[in-house]
């Protein structure tokens, strides 16, 4: 009986002693979820920053949760990592960062109190917070819509709102920073906190079309102002972050006529398309 080449018997051995290969997914599908629960901590480590009196820290860890959401869906469609899990585990984080985390940063800050008449707007909030994010859920697994609504949330967005609920405190932490006792006694005041939490409840569960800016185009005769305007913007974040989060919240709310208008406009454009007479043909 004849051997087979030293060669042969070696590269077979080899091959007998190559690391099993694990099925599984690749890391680069994990990663959007990765940032999701970095967005989770930082949420959470809100309300652990507010129970201790750091409501600076709190703020901050918001934004920060803010930031991560701007960013996880993004890298998802880019990296092609998106699913059903994703969407779901996004949307439970959401609920906690942006829905329970301010309403209880508020409520330790300025209405605890009230007792139970201040807890009433932190419930409102969290509660209107919950049904927009089942909506939005519930809106994956509808039909195709036009393809104008694509650039459009219905109503106001999860990070958004929280941002729009903090404002009292971005105001008051900007007050105490430059020592304006009156000012700080205005954004720690019980009404305005209240009124705030409720007024942005009801853009949350609003069917206010908001700019989504996923599919935003800027002319190009903008696209410098927009360059400058950021680095100006960033330029006002470093040196005075709660004025600039401040100014952002009515920047915010000053633009969602201008997108109620668009999103008409653009319908209307649609609708008129859509019933225009096809094209006769010459003769």
């Amino acid at each position: 009986m004849t051997l087979p080449p030293l060669k042969t018997r070696l590269r077979y051995r080899l091959r007998q002693r190559r690391r099993p290969r694990f099925n599984g997914l690749s890391f680069n599908r994990v990663i959007p979820n990765l940032m999701t629960m970095l967005g989770l901590c930082a949420g959470f480590t809100a309300i652990r920053f507010a129970l201790e009196g750091r409501f600076g820290d709190a703020a901050v860890a918001i934004v920060i949760a803010a930031f991560i959401d701007g960013l996880d869906g993004r890298l998802a469609r880019l990296l092609k990592a998106t699913s059903r899990f994703g969407a779901e585990f996004d949307s439970l984080a959401d609920f906690l960062c942006f829905g329970a985390a301010p309403s209880l940063v508020l409520y330790l800050w300025s209405l605890r109190p009230l007792g139970g008449f201040g807890y009433v707007p932190c419930l409102m909030f969290t509660v209107c917070m919950a049904l927009r994010l089942a909506r939005f859920n519930a809106s994956l697994d509808s039909g195709p819509r036009p393809a104008y609504t694509s650039n459009f949330f219905t109503g106001v967005p999860a990070p958004a709102g929280a941002g729009l609920a903090l404002f009292p405190l971005f105001l008051g932490l900007e007050a105490q920073a430059m020592g304006q006792d009156w000012l700080l006694a205005i954004a720690r005041s019980q009404m305005l906190c209240a009124a705030v939490l409720i007024g942005t409840a009801m853009l949350l569960v609003s069917t206010i079309p908001v700019w989504s800016f996923k599919n935003f185009k800027v002319p190009m005769r903008y696209v410098l102002a927009l360059l400058l305007g950021t680095g100006l913007y960033a330029a006002l974040l470093v040196a005075d972050p709660w004025a600039a989060l401040a100014a952002a919240g009515l920047l915010y709310l000053g633009m969602l006529p201008m997108s109620r208008r668009s999103y008409h406009r653009l319908r209307a454009e649609a609708e008129g398309e859509h019933d225009a007479p096809p094209p006769v043909a010459a003769a």
